[in-house]
């Protein structure tokens, strides 16, 4: 059973700023933890209990994952310099 993927909108916002080919390597990532919430190569944060990083390249996505209602919810997109502020 997979889970659903929702943006918050500062998260839906920034992801349509990036350049068109940001956005072609991060939505492929995006969609696969739809599948597997936590692939190999993820993070889990410190501080915070459901709050995972996966890395593209130079930029991050930080998502929280809901295990009862099955809901991933991207809260940040953006370069790593920028997105641990």
């Amino acid at each position: 059973m997979s889970y659903r993927v929702e943006f918050t909108p500062s998260a839906a916002r920034a992801f349509k700023k990036l350049p068109g080919s940001i956005q072609s390597r991060i939505a492929p990532k995006i969609d696969a933890l739809a599948a597997i919430p936590r692939p190999h190569g993820v993070e889990k944060m410190a501080g915070h209990e459901n709050r995972y990083r996966v890395r593209v390249g130079e930029y991050r996505v930080i998502y929280v994952i809901s295990d009862g209602p099955r809901l991933i919810t991207v809260a940040v997109i953006g370069h790593r310099r920028e997105v641990y502020r």
